[in-house]
């Protein structure tokens, strides 16, 4: 007697299953599953997805406005910390600025917590020589390894590939290694020697090695064993902390200047979401966002909480070029470990859907990490239109992948289907 389905934080791209098949969305199938019982669905959200927000204005969802946090608590002051300012006047020190310095400093003095967000783990992205250039890549896949210091080891993200931390560059083999950028390992030894009477803690996926050790960080934070919390995306996911009274976004511009056409409403998102753990209870909370891009369009719509100027303006350029939610996407993702028989692939393909959908076809194109695992990869993207036939859609790609499946060359190329590709 299913009367009621709750999709909380319903815009969080990890409700969408990319691999392996089936190939779904999560908040997608709650809506199927709902419409066959007769049921009510509620997506909550405090920064919906634009594809719920676009049915809305369609008038094809209702739209409930909470205009108040939970006790009547303010929502927090935001701070834009401009990092290039920061460094002219010599005022930032290791990875942070003087203001979030000036807001840790206070708010440890008065007994409340602190949270430092950034998306990036391990110690540093990666180690480059400074006199010839050199820099550890993954034999298997076209990346750099992560340094892990507590590790001690260099780490390819992708496929698991690790070996120890190289001091000396092999390469000249007279200058030592620097690390380049930082990761949350590196933020919680930064923030430990300027504060070293603080409790620090580290949440993300190499902390977090089981549910009991996931438990056990939250629990020493919500307890206040814990002073400062350092973390990946994993601590914006909803959590109800108290004492929280300043948080850190210590560097936006990674947010911002992703390749994707959906970057600006996921920097959105996520700055929205870590800010909402500032001031929970009695205490007004700040937020203090580090970028060296401060007048950029998604900073100033952060800063003022304003999601309905954001969400006019992205879908006002998705309508312009027809991306979603005015269109479905396709993506065909295509994998060889034989780089020019791959290349042949994919424009043979290209060109056999191209005569079936013309203009809407775009690709063949290398993904930023355009190699994994040892399998080259290249992308393929379809857009087809609202109010046109999926159906039609589906039976002409099957169309042009037969005309595929039919040239004997190409049988060791891999292709996955993704549609709604996040």
């Amino acid at each position: 007697k299913l009367g009621l389905v709750v999709v909380d934080e319903e815009h969080d791209s990890s409700y969408k299953q990319s691999e392996p098949n089936p190939r779904y969305n999560g908040r997608d199938a709650a809506i199927v599953l709902a419409t066959m019982h007769d049921a009510k669905v509620v997506l909550g959200s405090a920064t919906p997805s634009l594809e719920s927000y676009a049915n809305h204005l369609s008038g094809k969802y209702a739209y409930a406005l909470l205009t108040e946090r939970y006790g009547g608590v303010e929502m927090p002051d935001i701070i834009i910390s401009d990092t290039v300012r920061n460094v002219k006047r010599n005022e930032r020190k290791l990875h942070f600025n003087k203001e979030l310095l000036d807001g840790i400093a206070e708010r440890l003095e008065c007994n409340e917590q602190v949270i430092l967000f950034q998306n990036r783990r391990g110690y540093s992205p990666y180690m480059e020589c400074p006199s010839c250039g050199w820099s550890a890549r993954c034999p298997h896949c076209n990346v750099t390894l992560s340094a892990h210091q507590q590790k001690g080891r260099m780490v390819c993200h992708y496929c698991g590939y690790n070996e120890p931390i190289q001091r000396y560059c092999p390469n000249c083999k007279t200058t030592e290694l620097k690390p380049m950028g930082f990761g949350t390992e590196r933020v919680e030894e930064a923030i430990s020697s300027l504060f070293p009477d603080a409790r620090v803690a580290r949440l993300d996926r190499d902390t977090v090695t089981s549910e009991s050790a996931y438990n056990r960080i939250i629990h020493a934070f919500e307890s206040g064993q814990t002073d400062i919390l350092v973390g990946t995306q994993m601590i914006t996911k909803g959590f109800d902390f108290g004492r929280v009274a300043v948080v850190g976004v210590l560097n936006a511009d990674n947010l911002l200047f992703s390749p994707d056409f959906r970057s600006s409403e996921r920097a959105f998102q996520l700055m929205t979401q870590v800010a909402g753990r500032a001031g929970r209870r009695e205490s007004e909370g700040v937020v203090i966002i580090q970028t060296s891009e401060p007048d950029n369009p998604v900073i100033g719509w952060v800063s003022r909480g304003d999601y309905d100027t954001m969400a006019r303006c992205e879908l006002a350029d998705r309508h312009a070029f027809s991306y979603p939610p005015y269109s479905r996407l396709f993506q065909l993702t295509m994998r060889c470990d034989d780089l020019t028989l791959l290349r042949q692939g994919a424009l043979f393909l290209a060109d056999a859907m191209r005569a079936k959908f013309g203009r809407r076809v775009a690709g063949p194109v290398a993904p930023p990490i355009d190699k994994i695992r040892g399998q080259y990869i290249v992308r393929i993207m379809l857009k087809i239109e609202n109010g046109r036939s999926m159906a039609r859609a589906r039976e002409l790609l099957r169309e042009a992948l037969a005309q595929f499946g039919a040239e004997k060359e190409f049988k060791t190329i891999n292709i996955a289907i993704d549609v709604d590709a996040q």
